[in-house]
């Protein structure tokens, strides 16, 4: 037979938020509306989400915070 279950943990939004986000996620997919067989609209997406630290420089310019030693 099989052991005991493992607790059930419940998550909020956040903490699910606060998780992906400190590993990153990548997120990828096609949407097509189409009607008769003719692609009316298409959308391609694909995003890589993750968290900025104040470690980091911004590489987007020279108003970026410079890291202190």
């Amino acid at each position: 037979m099989t052991g005991p279950l493992a607790p059930r943990q419940e998550l909020s939004l956040l903490d699910v938020l606060d998780r992906l986000l400190a590993g990153g996620v990548v997120v990828a997919g096609d949407l097509t509306l189409r009607i008769a067989d003719v692609d009316l609209v298409r959308i391609d997406l694909h995003a890589v989400i993750g968290s900025v630290g104040d470690q980091l420089p911004s590489p987007w310019g020279p108003w970026a915070k410079e890291v202190a030693p």
